[in-house]
């Protein structure tokens, strides 16, 4: 199996994913606690935003090591790996 584009930076990217792990757990408490609506909402956002921004950070990631690899390799795998970048900012889009 071929090397993720960001193991060079993959404890900084389990940091952040840890961090988001604790503002969901703060979330939860949140709810259990009664906090007001609003409040809930703001830290849903802020969450939504961390998450999205380590799922950037992964695309730029991909782009910059599979995709660029795969596009000097040419043939088939140019175009397998130009299509999933292409499903997965998609997907994000979505989201």
């Amino acid at each position: 199996m071929a090397t993720p584009g960001y193991a060079d930076d993959k404890a900084a990217v389990l940091v952040r994913l840890k961090k988001v792990e604790g503002q969901v757990r703060g979330i939860h408490k949140m709810i259990e606690s009664d906090r007001y609506c609003i409040d809930v909402l703001q830290q849903i956002a802020a969450a939504t935003r961390a998450l999205q921004g380590v799922a950037l950070h992964l695309l730029d990631e991909h782009m910059a090591h599979c995709v660029a690899n795969a596009v000097q390799a040419g043939g088939s795998e140019k175009v397998i790996k130009l299509r999933e970048a292409s499903a997965a900012i998609a997907q994000l889009v979505k989201s």
